[in-house]
């Protein structure tokens, strides 16, 4: 795919007919593809939108795009007016994403979904009607989703049953409670650090708290037909090695409810102590074998199984994030192709209280202090009238909600805005579901 596309892009450079892409959302992930595309002959950056214009023109000069670059801090107008080919979606904010993303598909043009939050909220809607409108809506290549659905991908194609797919992370049950005011403790970073860095604790909480993995193993499932288990992620400690004896059925020896599934894998043991093979960084496949002959394959080309020899593993020990999203926007915008997108509303992701919350509090969204998201299966979200943590911010609860237990939709203040539409047609896919 990646050979015929630079093809392609060789053929638009040789013509004068570049790639016009456009991107949403200028921080750190928005630079990091910013510094590739500007690399890529055949590809032009038509301009970058951000709600900081001139941050936006701070992102072009430090990625080294060309002077002259129009930046601009209306997304929306730029949809419209740029001519583009391919819109760059990286805000991170839920509404917004859906927002620029529907816009994007309604003038024709393909949507690279950096935004996971945006994609769990509506994405199979989003991608639905872009089905109909004859673009792509596509996860973001570099980022863990893309590269958990090609690793499956690659597992289906070689005829496997897969088992499990999924990702590393730093877990501990006792990070479900972090707040922005206690995440940089758990990553043993000084106030002076953080201060140096630039780093945003909202956005590290989420990381911390299972927020992120629970959107990103959404965003899997939906993508994939993988389906959660029941209770969600249950974060076994695991390394590279043991990937085939931990993340297979219960039956089998494993720690799996289900096959079929996903699940993410912590780089420290209960007790904190580390792993020394860890996949903190890095997405996995777990699979099956259909025959003895093939288990003898296993073994014969040095996979490592678990005890029967039936099952194995593949992972990747890395993601550059940005820095590969590139892929994506060739694909799309060249072959018509995404890498990775969701087709049905398989699973979704609660919200849930870190603590005690009282009557009119006002809840704050992914990575702050009241709530952290938590994966389940479509149909039992639903059946919950569970409140999806992409509407968990700036709505005012009306009943009291005990930590631990998930925000329902009659616990506060509904109030629905235009995204709410594209998020019921989202759950309406869901009957489409294999094994819903």
């Amino acid at each position: 795919m990646v050979g015929r596309a630079l093809r392609l892009l060789d053929a638009r450079h040789a013509s004068g007919a570049p790639l016009r892409v456009g991107l949403v959302g200028a921080g750190t992930f928005g630079t990091m593809i910013l510094s590739q595309l500007s690399r890529l002959a055949g590809v032009e950056i038509a301009a970058v939108a951000d709600l900081d214009a001139a941050r936006a023109a701070a992102a072009l000069a430090t990625a080294g795009a060309p002077p002259g670059t129009p930046v601009t801090d209306d997304a929306l107008g730029m949809i419209a007016g740029q001519r583009l080919d391919v819109v760059v979606e990286a805000t991170g904010a839920p509404a917004a994403g859906v927002a620029h993303a529907a816009a994007a598909i309604e003038h024709g043009v393909h949507v690279v979904m950096v935004n996971v939050e945006a994609d769990v909220l509506a994405g199979p809607a989003l991608a639905a009607r872009a089905r109909d409108e004859g673009v792509v809506y596509s996860l973001a290549y570099g980022d863990q989703p893309a590269l958990i659905c090609e690793l499956v991908d690659w597992a289906r194609a070689s005829g496997f049953e897969v088992v499990c797919a999924g990702k590393g992370t730093k877990y501990l049950p006792g990070y479900h409670e972090a707040t922005p005011d206690t995440v940089w403790g758990h990553y043993g970073m000084t106030a002076r650090q953080v201060a140096a860095g630039g780093y945003n604790a909202r956005m590290f909480t989420s990381f911390l708290d299972g927020t992120k993995s629970a959107i990103e193993m959404t965003a899997v499932c939906n993508a994939t037909g993988l389906l959660p288990q029941e209770d969600g992620l249950e974060f076994p400690p695991c390394g590279a090695a043991r990937l085939a004896q931990v993340l297979v059925p219960r039956a089998d020896g494993g720690v799996l409810r289900r096959s079929g599934t996903v699940e993410v894998v912590s780089s420290v043991e209960r007790d904190g102590s580390p792993i020394a093979d860890d996949l903190r960084w890095g997405v996995y496949v777990t699979f099956a074998a259909g025959s003895e002959f093939v288990s003898r394959c296993f073994r014969d080309y040095g996979l490592a199984t678990d005890a029967s020899g039936r099952y194995a593993s593949m992972h990747r020990p890395f993601h550059l994030i940005g820095l590969e999203t590139s892929v994506s926007v060739l694909a799309a915008g060249l072959l018509g192709e995404p890498t990775g997108s969701p087709d049905a509303f398989r699973a979704d992701v609660c919200a849930v209280a870190k603590r005690d919350l009282a009557v009119g509090e006002v809840l704050d969204g992914e990575g702050g202090f009241r709530v952290y998201g938590r994966l389940a299966p479509a149909s039992r979200a639903l059946a919950a009238r569970a409140l999806p943590i992409g509407f968990a911010h700036g709505v005012r609860l009306i009943g009291p909600v005990r930590a631990g237990d998930v925000v329902t939709w009659d616990d506060v203040e509904a109030s629905p805005g235009p995204v709410a539409a594209l998020r019921r047609e989202s759950e309406r896919l869901m009957a489409d579901a294999p094994g819903t």
